[in-house]
């Protein structure tokens, strides 16, 4: 019984196609995307977009996410300890009841 030779093999290369060159899909994007900017408005085809009438439900601001720094901070330990007693997030309602603040702040005429 011959014994198995346990090495990897190299991968063998594909064959070169003969003056074909296919396009990659940056390509492909790059050329739809210089067709489309050269159309004017009225050539452009909207008619399968659907009309938005109704926006009572529109949210404004709802992907917003002001930029968080972390900092440190020093609490009074029952200020703290009333903060955490109403549950999970209490760094959210310390950033909630600062914004508040500003808000309230910035509102007034000085």
């Amino acid at each position: 019984m011959e014994k198995k030779k346990s090495a990897s093999s190299r991968r063998a290369k594909k064959p070169a196609r003969k003056g074909r060159r296919t396009t990659t899909h940056a390509e492909r994007h790059a050329r739809d995307l210089a067709a489309l900017i050269a159309l004017r408005d009225e050539d452009i085809d909207t008619s399968d977009i659907s009309d938005v009438a109704d926006w009572s439900k529109a949210v404004v601001g709802k992907f917003y996410r002001p930029i968080k720094e972390p900092i440190t901070l020093r609490l009074d330990a029952d200020v703290l300890a009333w903060l955490k007693s109403q549950g999970p997030g209490y760094q959210t309602r310390i950033n909630t009841l600062l914004r508040d603040a500003m808000v309230h702040r910035s509102t007034k005429t000085p």
